[in-house]
């Protein structure tokens, strides 16, 4: 093995979502970083759904991008159709979904990465991590390099021992047409890590000139939209439409008849599939009562003749897939271009995580993405940022960035993967985050872009940009207090189209009726039509959602005190007499960092963090 004659600081393996984003932080934090990946041609590779985004997804790419990150960017340049989902439901609730030319999706990062500062991207295969005393001090690629590093990022996705299923048929593979990732799961295993099967799907690709779109319903975008990023003016992409169609009684009778050689009925697969992205098998078993379900069809680039079915991923025999989708309006003559398949592969319990996403068991090796039990590429993106973040900080002797679950949907995410563990693949939804009306996608800019400056991925240029738009913000409000409308202002009331003013009041005060909107008082109070419409969103929602706003500011308040007492890594719950065993089992196995993470891991009981509480708070009094 040749030790490469180039010192990196920072080594990420793996350039899919959480990789690049870890790779990219880490450079731009002034590091020297090597990002390692088996195919070249495959950077942030959109192994399944050619979409970024969706419901609470949207919040995380508006959060990586507040930070810092890439992927907002990077979708606002390639996506092709962009649309806002929930618009009928509260701001908490609404978010941004895009479907991107994947192929432009990853072309586009890719060179991103390429022309980075003190970024090297190479192609290679890691064979070992190499560890002394606990350390991570390199790691070695098969094709014959060592290469010595501070830390290392893992980001393995779905190709540690990855295995591919067709039917009965069943092969080694990363992804389509790829090979797996061998031997390193292994050596985690004996380095005392709990690594654990994993399975996913992802339906077949379908030819677009052997669909009927007429027997389907037009689904465009919308006619105006925002981009992803807080910093992108426009989207120059052309834009298309998808198109929804569903399945049937006859489409559910051939899924039924094929069971039978389904590797998921069979026996076969062995990893825990996404409860939430079932397989269209899975949904016709578990729901019988249901007669239809719904498919999207998305295409998959603007120079491509492919398109992919949204709700059908399935691991079924080829025959049985061209069968079932013939039944499909609009798919009659449908012609398929690759088989869907499922793809069986191992994780890591993150549970052996710290918060910082470093591992508890090896000093400078951290976790990103698919290997700790996640699924979908935001939720790879925001690891794999965290994570190249807190190597840096790590490398330059800093305390970690940990975000709070009160903070940002990433903060929520990565506090349930290292307190509950991921016993299935792990997805982001907005029900997850107790405070949702706090972590809002208008506001994302708002909660982490001064931290991204701070720990120096936020330049000089995005500050300014972010500052002008707080000081915006608030000589809006101003307005809206300093306007008083009173019973003499009989065109201004019946511009808003209010019942009489007697006593007058605030442009504020007239904001927080439900029937008034921000767009109305643009044609009342002088100046405000001079600020943008980003701005006056957040405006409007500030004023409308006050109440509800404080109220969940006081729950974070509280949520905090607990946050603010730390458990010393030294200290022995086996010698509270009044713990349960099982509640010491789970303590000693996690070790909390503070008494809020401890009261959030399952069975761990209040009676014991109150116990907990009255012995800490003494200590940290002192």
């Amino acid at each position: 093995m040749i030790v490469y004659d180039k010192k990196y600081e920072v080594v990420v393996v793996g350039a899919g979502h959480a990789g690049c984003e870890a790779a990219l932080a880490a450079a731009r934090m002034g590091h020297e970083t090597l990002l390692l990946n088996m195919n070249l041609d495959a950077v942030a590779q959109m192994s399944c759904n050619p979409a970024i985004g969706g419901l609470a997804k949207g919040h995380l790419v508006r959060e990586i991008d507040a930070l810092g990150g890439q992927m907002a960017k990077n979708i606002d340049k390639t996506g092709i159709q962009f649309r806002v989902l929930n618009t009928k439901k509260g701001p908490a609730v609404q978010a941004s979904r895009a479907q991107a030319d994947r192929f432009l999706y990853s072309q586009s990062m890719k060179l991103v990465v390429e022309n980075q500062e003190k970024l090297d991207l190479k192609q290679g295969t890691v064979s070992h991590l190499v560890v002394e005393e606990n350390r991570i001090v390199a790691v070695e690629i098969k094709e014959g390099w060592r290469f010595n590093c501070q830390c290392v990022v893992l980001t393995t996705g779905t190709f540690m021992r990855g295995l591919i299923h067709v039917g009965m048929n069943h092969y080694p593979g990363g992804r389509s047409g790829e090979p797996p990732s061998l031997g390193l799961s292994d050596q985690l295993k004996k380095l005392g890590f709990d690594v654990g099967r994993l399975k996913t799907g992802t339906p077949p690709r379908l030819y677009r000139g052997s669909i009927d779109f007429s027997k389907t319903e037009e689904q465009p975008g919308d006619d105006t939209f925002r981009p992803f990023s807080y910093v992108s003016e426009q989207v120059n992409q052309q834009q298309v439409s998808c198109y929804i169609t569903a399945t049937n009684e006859q489409t559910h009778e051939i899924i039924r008849s094929g069971l039978d050689r389904s590797p998921l009925y069979s026996g076969v697969i062995e990893g825990v599939g996404p409860r939430y992205c079932p397989s269209i098998e899975d949904k016709v078993v578990r729901f019988p009562e249901k007669t239809t379900h719904q498919v999207f069809l998305e295409p998959e680039g603007l120079n491509s003749s492919e398109i992919y079915p949204n709700g059908l991923p399935t691991s079924l025999p080829a025959d049985v897939q061209l069968k079932f989708l013939r039944t499909i309006p609009g798919l009659e003559n449908v012609e398929i271009m690759r088989v869907g398949y499922a793809i069986e592969y191992d994780y890591v319990d993150p549970i052996q995580l710290k918060p910082s996403l470093e591992t508890k068991l090896i000093d400078g090796l951290f976790h990103a993405g698919q290997v700790n039990g996640t699924s979908g590429y935001e939720e790879a993106a925001a690891q794999g940022l965290m994570a190249g973040i807190n190597a840096v900080r790590k490398i330059e002797g800093k305390p970690p960035v940990i975000l709070r679950r009160d903070q940002a949907y990433i903060g929520v995410l990565i506090d349930d993967l290292i307190n509950l563990g991921s016993k299935e693949p792990y997805r982001m939804f907005t029900s997850r985050a107790e405070y949702r009306l706090l972590l809002r996608e208008d506001n994302a800019d708002e909660r982490l872009t001064e931290l991204g400056y701070q720990v120096g991925l936020v330049d000089e240029q995005r500050w300014k940009h972010y500052s002008t738009k707080k000081k915006h913000i608030d000589e809006a409000l101003k307005l809206l207090v300093d306007e008083r409308i009173t019973a003499k202002d009989k065109d201004k009331i019946a511009a808003l189209n209010v019942e009489k003013i007697s006593n007058g009041q605030s442009a504020k005060d007239l904001l927080k009726r439900p029937n008034i909107t921000i767009a109305q008082l643009k044609g009342v109070v002088d100046g405000l039509d001079a600020y943008s419409d980003e701005v006056l969103l957040q405006v409007e929602i500030a004023v409308k959602y006050d109440g509800y706003i404080k109220r969940q500011n006081d729950q974070v308040e509280k949520f905090k005190k607990n946050e603010l007492v730390k458990i010393p890594e030294t200290f022995d719950y086996t010698k509270v007499q009044s713990l349960s065993a099982e509640v010491i089992e789970k303590l000693c196995k996690i070790r909390p960092e503070n008494l809020g993470q401890a009261s959030r891991i399952p069975g761990v009981t209040p009676a014991a963090i109150t116990i907990l509480s009255v012995l800490l708070r003494g200590r940290n009094d002192h």
